[in-house]
């Protein structure tokens, strides 16, 4: 609810972010789609392109077969004028003999040669194959044809790989015709057909797993890139957020700090025209009390009255003058301590009259401060006498210092009624007062001369538990 809340005070700030956020995530989102579809690609055209070479190195292995054969069975038996008859036991050794040296090594499942003019399984490694027609298939036809060929029966993909799915298996099938050779025939002529089987499982398998570990590799690195990604956008993120809240806290500032300069010059002018007249107005007073004593003894008060207030007003003035025409620090090495101790010496006699202690808590052998005496003065006396006047039943005002993480620090306590979070929020602010009588000036003038020494101002309250003033000024480099 925040957030959205934000979002509708200052769209134009974070929908630009927004944006390059949006772009952001949809880059990695095209990015990782890519490198998935490639991933793919690639390792499918690896797998195509190892199972073209397995099937040309069998139709190889398949040509030097179909050679040896002719070579090492049908032309010796030629020779001898001997007519071919792989039935005979003397004959099938022999040629069983030729066909496995010359497959040793290989991972074949299965070597059958056909007969030319029947479908029929003259010579196989698998014994009970031998005699049985009709077991070729649509190559036998084609090398008969005097054209080799292959193909696969494959069974397994990617999904494979899922637990409890079907085992992978990759048989290739072989068929070349077995030629008579020149120069020991006229012409190369078709004898028989050899069909070679050969299981390539395991290499599909593997190829498989290769197809799987590329795919897993490229999604968890594109996961990592997201990951990083995100970390980056969201960081980035919340520092645009925050310079945007800092920026946005910058202008209410600026804006502040105009209106209060055009009212300071105002202020600054009335306080001067109003300061004078009172000048006046004291003096006569004082002349008037003088000569009604004389006269009318006993009517003294009312000049008394007249002084009094004329004081309060000239005290308002000035409040009012220091604020608009804020002093520049003059700045030199400065004992806190000192300044507190100066304070409660003069408001102890006043301050025991109403009931109110002042005790002092000073760290010893407290480091020096850069600072405006006179300024610090007023400040300390201000927080001060504010504790004193929360307090109007009597109690007591703590004050100590302490030394840590290299600042000095002041807190000046008091037992009075404390605030409430709203008035905490206001407090600072010029002409924000509770009193009956005040001109809300006093802590916007103590904040001006903090921030003056590079110093910071907080205040802890809650109602019925009194105030806490926290003043923490930086030591001199």
């Amino acid at each position: 609810m925040i957030e959205q809340k934000k979002d509708k005070e200052h769209p134009a700030v974070l929908k630009p972010f927004r944006l390059v956020k949006f772009f952001s995530y949809t880059s990695i989102g095209v990015v990782l789609f890519t490198t998935v579809v490639l991933a793919w690609i690639i390792s499918n055209y690896t797998t195509t392109a190892l199972l073209e070479r397995s099937k040309e190195y069998t139709l190889v292995l398949a040509e030097n077969l179909s050679h040896q054969i002719f070579q090492q069975f049908v032309l010796p038996l030629a020779l001898q004028n001997r007519q071919i008859a792989v039935q005979d036991p003397r004959q099938f050794e022999k040629l069983d003999e030729i066909v496995r040296n010359a497959t040793h090594g290989v991972n074949i499942k299965s070597v059958t040669i056909y007969s030319k003019k029947e479908n029929r399984v003259s010579y196989s490694t698998v014994a009970t194959r031998i005699g049985q027609e009709g077991l070729a298939a649509e190559g036998y036809k084609m090398a008969l044809a005097d054209q080799s060929s292959s193909s696969f029966i494959l069974r397994g993909s990617l999904l494979s790989l899922v637990p409890g799915s079907p085992d992978v298996s990759c048989i290739i099938k072989t068929y070349v015709p077995l030629r008579k050779e020149k120069p020991f025939s006229a012409e190369e002529s078709v004898m028989g057909v050899i069909e070679i089987v050969q299981d390539l499982s395991h290499d599909l398998e593997a190829l498989i797993n290769l197809q799987g570990t590329i795919l897993l590799t490229s999604m968890v690195i594109m996961a990592a890139l997201f990951v990083v990604l995100s970390m980056i956008v969201h960081r980035a993120d919340l520092i645009i957020e925050e310079r945007a809240r800092e920026r946005r806290r910058l202008e209410e500032k600026l804006s502040a700090s105009q209106r209060l300069a055009s009212l300071g010059m105002m202020v600054a002018s009335v306080s001067h025209e109003i300061k004078n007249p009172l000048g006046i107005i004291h003096s006569t007073a004082e002349i008037l009390g003088k000569r009604i004593a004389k006269v009318a003894p006993g009517k003294e008060h009312l000049a008394a009255i007249i002084i009094e207030e004329t004081a309060r007003l000239d005290g308002i003035v000035r409040e009012f003058l220091d604020f608009a025409r804020p002093q520049t620090p003059k700045f030199k090495e400065v004992a806190i301590n000192d300044i507190l101790r100066k304070i409660s010496s003069f408001m102890q006699g006043d301050l025991e009259k109403r009931g109110i202690e002042i005790r002092l808590q000073l760290a010893d052998n407290l480091p020096w401060i850069r600072g405006d005496y006179d300024l610090l003065y007023q400040a300390l006396l201000n927080i001060i006498v504010n504790g004193a006047q929360a307090m109007p039943q009597g109690g007591v005002v703590r004050v100590a210092t302490r030394w840590e993480d290299d600042k000095v620090v002041v807190a000046i306590a008091d037992e009075g009624g404390g605030m409430a979070e709203e008035e905490l929020e206001q407090l600072f602010k010029p002409f924000y007062t509770t009193k009956n009588r005040g001109t809300g000036l006093g802590l916007a003038i103590v904040k001006n001369i903090v921030e003056q020494h590079d110093a910071e101002i907080t205040v802890q309250s809650r109602e019925g538990q009194g105030s806490l003033f926290i003043l923490n000024f930086p030591l001199p480099l």
